[in-house]
């Protein structure tokens, strides 16, 4: 156990000095560094609209981050969901606005492709038609270039349809990988290196576990579970990107619901959970656990 007693959590980064990690609170805005042996310790406090889903639902590290320390959030504010650029003593600026906000799905994740295009997953804000509607950027995978100072962002689209945002994460191979929620069903999807993205899900789960953050090894996957109250791992072949075996499940019913999910540059997994935005909270929660990768997802030891 890393950490304790946070509010319900969003997004979950580990850092690259091997023993610590940024986890936002969804609720209240607040980016916590978390580390072994203690407390935690807030970063910034962004301000956002926690209402129904809404909030801090993600943060990523600069790709120049030891030397500049910026951060990127993806957020809900009263008026939509965007992207925003964060720098210790500053106010955050914005990168990406007028991403559709809505009762629900209004979750959404970033991962860096490069140094200079930023990946922003964002949910269908409630409305599954827009997901298929070009002109909207709810339900989407887009590619953000990042803008000189002052310019506006031009994302481009390059996976739609997609239901209530889980997360994206990339590999070391550099394909992304992308877990979404629909009515039907939870799915995993991939989008190779070159940006070609797989006909179809690279799995799916009819029982809608709730799929939410991912990390990834180079053979191999960990999304956490939601619903399902575990981790799910998957063996991926690396040199076709496919999943090879149905899923593993560890951690089962044992720290409940989980969201984040992140590998650290040691090789371990980092969790979060969000059971305060359940029913039955622990004393202890919401809480940060680190553990080794679990067995059954090729390259994880």
């Amino acid at each position: 156990m890393i950490a304790t007693c946070l509010d319900t959590t969003g997004g979950l980064i580990a850092l690259p000095d091997e023993n610590s990690a940024l986890v936002t609170e969804r609720r209240t805005g607040r980016i916590m560094r978390v580390a072994v042996g203690e407390e935690p310790v807030e970063v910034a406090t962004v301000p956002v609209d926690g209402s129904g889903d809404g909030g801090l639902h993600d943060v990523v590290l600069s790709p120049t981050y030891n030397e500049d320390r910026l951060l990127y959030a993806y957020i809900t504010t009263p008026s939509d969901n965007r992207v925003v650029r964060i720098a210790a003593g500053d106010v955050p600026k914005d990168v990406l606005t007028g991403i559709p906000r809505g009762a629900t799905g209004n979750s959404g994740a970033l991962e860096f492709v490069s140094p200079t295009e930023l990946a922003v997953l964002t949910g269908n804000a409630g409305d599954p038609a827009a997901a298929d509607n070009p002109s909207s950027l709810s339900g989407k995978l887009l590619s953000l270039p990042l803008p000189a100072p002052g310019a506006p962002a031009a994302p481009t689209v390059t996976l739609s349809g997609l239901g209530e945002a889980g997360d994206v994460c990339r590999d070391p191979n550099g394909s992304l990988w992308v877990t979404d929620r629909t009515v039907l069903e939870d799915r995993l999807q991939r989008v190779s290196m070159d940006g070609a993205v797989a006909s179809g899900p690279a799995w799916t789960w009819p029982d809608k576990p709730g799929v939410a953050g991912c990390a990834a090894a180079p053979d191999g996957l960990a999304v956490s579970l939601t619903g399902g109250k575990a981790v799910a791992v998957l063996s991926i072949d690396p040199g076709t990107g496919a999943v090879t075996a149905a899923p593993t499940v560890t951690l089962e019913d044992r720290y409940g619901m989980l969201r984040g999910a992140s590998a650290g540059p040691d090789g371990l997994l980092w969790v979060s959970t969000v059971n305060k935005s359940g029913n039955e909270p622990g004393p202890n929660d919401d809480r940060v656990i680190r553990i080794q990768f679990p067995a059954g997802g090729g390259g994880f030891d």
